[in-house]
């Protein structure tokens, strides 16, 4: 028997991703038509033997995440539950915390996936890999390659060339470690929780120690990365798999119109009936396209490459959208023009103007490459970005608004560009 871990944080977390994230928890950001963690738990409830799907974090239990699990639950026939954590505990805590519910039915093993990843999730080779190791009881970590500047953005693996063990674990290092990267995907045996206690105990007893200690350093946040597989590197039970599909962080708005874009491409294979084709009577649509079934679209509009329409969306007459999300209730008026952009919820944009942001698409002549989580400001100037309208915003008729983020509520009357409208 097989259980699933989810991590997907909380509130103070996933601060890159607002103005989206004032509306909806992160994890549940709709990217290629559905909310992020049902990619997730699709690959899950795939692999035969899945019991239950956990999903770990502090956001407080809200309706949008109570319906979702009653959805999710229904549709994919396995128990899913969300464990709330009374405050943040890495990503090492958060499972300790819950250990008990984790290894209730004895499970032989179970997958630990991190809810901030796009990937096509290859489960099933990991099981294969960890039998093929011979020993039952070592651990999973799933790698990719990176390039040698972007892997010291990530945890960095060195391996074994022969046997694939880890070697040698360094999160985030300061100089070139390796071009293999933690993709934020484990597969564990409940084992894993040994040497997490041990890591606990081992910061109660410093904690004692150092009675001055502040009292948010708890012993109970334990990390993962730092301070589990950088201790098991070289012992003989930590192993990675590497593959060669896709996979992309998703930490700005920025990069989910990237993860769209990968996750609209596995739809070929996964599910063909999620993406538009263009017919007699319809929008023209170019490359891959996700309309909901609730949509009014002009058969005049042309849409794509990677775009995604969300519920109850109104587009008029010969609108063009390219590489956006447009989510839930929102209106683009007649001749409008949005590229490289999200529009929030119930958000207007007006006859004949444009919306357009700048990608932040990882080099594409560089296969290794990655997204690079931007910061916000550079060199006191706002870094040319994707455009985002938060939501209800309205945009009046004939004007552009460039490389902008427009927090929700507000109503423009001009043309903006390279500015954050609070």
């Amino acid at each position: 028997m097989l259980k699933t871990v989810i991590l997907i944080g909380g509130p103070q977390k996933g601060t890159r991703f607002r103005p989206l994230s004032f509306e909806v928890p992160k994890p549940l950001f709709p990217v290629a038509g559905v909310p992020m963690l049902q990619h997730h738990i699709e690959a899950c409830a795939k692999i035969p033997n899945m019991k239950e799907i956990l999903l770990v974090g502090f956001y407080q239990p809200n309706e949008e995440l109570n319906r979702f699990l009653m959805c999710a639950q229904q549709d994919f026939k396995v128990s899913i539950r969300y464990l709330q954590e009374y405050a943040a505990l890495g990503t090492g805590g958060g499972i300790y915390h819950f250990r008990d519910q984790i290894l209730s039915g004895a499970p032989e093993a179970f997958f630990v996936l991190n809810a901030d990843v796009c990937s096509e999730f290859p489960l099933p080779e990991m099981l294969a890999f960890q039998k093929e190791h011979g020993d039952t009881h070592s651990f999973v970590i799933l790698g990719t390659t990176a390039n040698r500047k972007q892997s010291m953005n990530y945890g960095c693996i060195v391996e074994n060339q022969q046997t694939n063990e880890v070697l040698h674990y360094v999160e985030k290092p300061s100089t070139f470690v390796s071009d293999i990267i933690n993709c934020g995907i484990y597969l564990f045996t409940p084992d894993i929780f040994q040497h997490i206690g041990a890591v606990f105990q081992k910061n109660q007893q410093d904690m004692l120690l150092d009675e001055q200690s502040n009292g948010w350093h708890r012993a109970e946040v334990i990390r993962l990365e730092q301070d589990i597989f950088t201790a098991l590197a070289g012992q003989g039970k930590l192993y990675v798999y590497k593959t060669h599909r896709f996979w992309s962080q998703i930490k700005s708005a920025g990069s989910a119109i990237y993860a769209s874009r990968l996750y609209l491409n596995q739809y070929h294979q996964t599910h063909p009936e999620r993406l538009t084709s263009n017919k007699d009577v319809g929008p023209k649509i170019s490359g891959n396209v996700y309309i909901h079934p609730t949509a009014n679209i002009d058969p005049t509009a042309v849409l794509g490459p990677n775009v995604s329409i969300g519920m109850d969306v109104t587009i008029g007459a010969g609108v063009r959208v390219r590489e956006s999300i447009i989510l839930h209730g929102a209106t683009l008026q007649d001749h409008s023009c949005v590229l490289n952009s999200i529009v929030g919820w119930d958000s207007t944009v007006g006859k004949w103007s444009r919306v357009e942001g700048t990608p932040s698409d990882p080099n594409p002549n560089d296969p290794y490459a990655k997204i690079d989580s931007e910061t916000l400001f550079r060199d006191g100037k706002l870094t040319p970005s994707i455009t985002i309208l938060g939501c209800n915003v309205n945009i009046p008729s004939e004007v552009i608004i460039l490389n902008s983020i427009v927090l929700p509520h507000k109503d423009l009357n001009r043309s903006f560009k390279n500015q954050i409208i609070l």
